[in-house]
């Protein structure tokens, strides 16, 4: 579990295709610190740490995660956003994030707002994908407040820290970004759905 406060970045240093499965290989200034087996956030998904060497640490995505994210758009020298899994004595600064991605959205417009930004997103409709304005939500692993929610379409506003901090300094338009919505949210979703019938059992 996470909480979508973005620790640092890393840098695609190899990318190693086997079968329908993609190893990346990602250098970050916490490698030294990871385990084999820990789960970290990249992007907002989470995946294994399989190996370490040095400042370096390696990833696999299968194609299941390929398919749903935009992992598989990467290309050497991309930069991630990183996270640790949250420890459970800390505070959660973001809200409630499980790495499990959602769908992927595409960045329609960026606006600068004399010293910070409106990013407006498009995403596929669907009754799961709750958005409430000034509710949570998840971009490429970063939790940020919604703004003007309709069926497919919101915007969020970034600070400069955020700005700086995080991979929202390489996003353009047309670029797509991974998208959790608030767990808390889809639960309701569904329970509304169950209880209108609308699922089938």
């Amino acid at each position: 579990m996470f909480t979508g406060i973005v620790e640092t970045q890393g840098k695609v240093v190899n990318i190693i295709s086997e079968g329908t499965n993609v190893h990346f290989e990602f250098e970050s200034d916490i490698s030294a610190e990871l385990k084999v087996d820990q789960s970290v956030s990249h992007n907002g998904v989470c995946l294994t740490v399989t190996s370490i060497k040095g400042t370096n640490y390696s990833v696999t995505a299968v194609q299941e995660t390929l398919n749903r994210t935009n992992l598989g758009e990467l290309k050497l020298g991309d930069t991630v956003n990183l996270e640790r899994a949250m420890i459970y004595n800390g505070r959660l600064d973001g809200h409630i994030v499980q790495g499990h991605v959602d769908t992927k959205g595409i960045c329609t417009s960026i606006e600068e707002k004399n010293g910070s930004w409106h990013f407006y997103f498009e995403y596929p409709q669907n009754p799961e994908h709750l958005l409430v304005d000034k509710g949570s939500v998840c971009i490429n692993g970063v939790s940020l407040t919604v703004v003007s929610p309709t069926i497919n379409t919101f915007l969020v506003a970034i600070i400069p820290y955020t700005y700086e901090h995080t991979t929202f300094k390489h996003l353009k338009v047309g670029q797509s970004v991974n998208l959790e919505f608030d767990i808390l949210g889809k639960y309701i979703a569904r329970y509304a759905a169950l209880y209108a019938g609308k699922l089938g059992y």
